[in-house]
């Protein structure tokens, strides 16, 4: 693995570099010593996750819809693609730019790291695995995804998008990597996107029952999002070019986690059920066996440390300007 020292004065391009991982990213790789190109065209980032970095010059922020084709002046070394709409809200208002970012953004990013002979590492996701019938997933299970459902938008365009990848490594040579991420959460994110860290913490702040679907019993595994970014930065200094997860394996039922948002809160929990949606994952546990032996990555952010700072920022979003 690559040290800093190695990489600084370097040149990183992260398309989807205003949304909530990607500007998290950005933050690091510019911490790092590298010069940092991102690009987003608002569907779902927002000019705020990157206002910090106004006026600093090894950033440059360029609007462009990556589903369309671009190319950049200069010198790039690494090509991260993170362009995507990535929540329940978003399948269903937007599928079609959801596809285009998984197939179109995909193959523009790709080509674009083979004529700068960049090392490319395009954001999957959990949700490759579908509704899994193997728990906790590991990389080398191949998912039980329902390629029309209401979902499938997501789903799909990132299998595409992995399909796509590992196609541009064989045939081409581009040096590849594939990282799977699992549920992630910490500042930045959209109040509205409707996730269940972002609802719950929203309902709570405005004094509102928590909306959980079905029983309550389905699950998830939650990252901090520095975490999450420390685990790809390492992935795109790795010589790996198989698909590695990141994610924290505790597991938590929505109840748990309904029950540890009041907790913070010091409130009482009330629950609005709502029937489960179609196709809704049961489980979600990420196999983080290849990451640790690989990477030398696990998480360390503790949830109760993590969900905190998480909920500082929403307070600060709900706050009248």
């Amino acid at each position: 693995m690559n040290s800093t020292q190695d990489l600084k004065g370097k040149t990183a391009m992260v398309t989807g570099g205003a949304g909530f991982v990607g500007s998290h990213l950005v933050d690091r790789l510019l911490a790092d010593g590298l010069h940092v190109i991102a690009l987003d065209n608002f569907v779902t980032g927002h000019a705020r996750n990157i206002a910090h970095l106004d006026g600093i010059p090894e950033f440059r922020f360029i609007q462009h819809d990556v589903s369309e084709p671009f190319d950049v002046e200069g010198p790039v070394d690494f090509v991260f693609h993170f362009a995507s709409p990535a929540s329940p809200i978003d399948y269903v208002q937007i599928p079609i730019k959801t596809l285009k970012a998984g197939s179109y953004a995909t193959h523009n990013s790709l080509d674009l790291a083979l004529r700068k002979k960049a090392t490319f590492l395009v954001a999957s996701t959990s949700e490759i695995y579908g509704d899994p019938e193997i728990h906790p997933q590991p990389e080398s299970y191949w998912g039980n995804v329902n390629s029309i459902g209401i979902r499938s938008c997501y789903d799909e365009a990132k299998r595409y998008a992995e399909a796509a990848t590992m196609a541009y490594h064989r045939a081409h040579g581009v040096d590849t990597r594939i990282v799977r991420i699992f549920n992630t959460y910490g500042p930045r994110m959209r109040l509205d996107d409707g996730r269940v860290v972002p609802a719950f913490i929203g309902q709570a702040l405005r004094g509102e029952p928590m909306t959980i679907f079905g029983d309550g019993t389905q699950t998830r595994s939650f990252c901090y999002v520095s975490d999450l970014v420390e685990g790809i930065w390492r992935l795109a200094r790795s010589q790996c070019h198989e698909p590695v997860n990141c994610g924290n394996p505790h597991e938590m039922s929505m109840r748990q986690f309904a029950e540890a948002i009041a907790s913070v809160f010091g409130i009482e929990l009330k629950v609005d059920p709502k029937p489960l949606p179609p196709d809704d994952p049961k489980v979600r546990q990420p196999d983080i066996t290849r990451a640790k032996e690989v990477l030398g990555w696990e998480p360390v952010v503790p949830f109760d440390q993590g969900i905190r700072q998480t909920v500082e920022y929403f307070r600060g979003q709900l706050q009248p300007a």
